[in-house]
């Protein structure tokens, strides 16, 4: 029976405690349904005000920073409007919620990308906030879709270091990178 795949699937989310997850393409438009989705389920859920804003806005950063740099796009570079290929997950472990996405980006940006991220993992909350605030002020670098908030928004609303990975199957110039926080 072809239901009995959707069943499956249903049942192994349920069981680990899974509250939303998307694999396909993102957009501004797709981002914004997602993300009311999202902010309903967290309400009925109970959850409460702080956890749930920054589920919400930990939510909205890793969706973003697929559709700024996933480099699996279905627009050209110079489209205003990018429709761009990744995953997004939210969980519930405990009493703790994960927060999980993934994209793929070019293997040569990979070294970049290590470098903003590792130094998140070891900053205090303190030091995070400080560089929050510096980048606000700071010139967005020319090859940034923003002010270099994302990683830093995340990082702050997790209570736990972020983590982060690369898959390079070595066939390709791809390389997979996979984010998770926890809230």
């Amino acid at each position: 029976m072809q239901d009995s795949k959707y069943y499956e699937f249903f049942d192994y989310a349920h069981q680990r405690d899974i509250i939303f997850y998307y694999v396909g393409y993102f957009s501004q438009n797709i981002i914004s349904a997602m993300a009311e989705t999202v902010r309903l389920n967290l309400e009925k859920s109970g959850v409460t005000g702080v956890t749930r804003r920054k589920l919400f806005s930990t939510f909205v950063e890793m969706a973003q920073n697929i559709v700024h740099y996933s480099a699996d796009s279905l627009t050209a570079p110079d489209q205003t409007d990018e429709v761009r290929h990744g995953s997004v997950c939210i969980g519930r472990r405990g009493d703790k919620f994960f927060l999980l996405c993934a994209n793929p980006v070019h293997v040569e940006e990979t070294e970049a990308l290590r470098n903003r991220l590792e130094p998140l993992r070891t900053m205090t909350l303190d030091e995070i906030k400080r560089a929050y605030k510096e980048s606000l002020r700071a010139e967005s670098p020319a090859d940034s879709k923003g002010a270099q908030l994302g990683f830093l928004t995340v990082a702050r609303d997790a209570s736990e270091p972020i983590e982060f990975e690369f898959h390079t199957d070595g066939l390709s110039d791809m390389s997979m990178f996979y984010l998770k926080a926890i809230i």
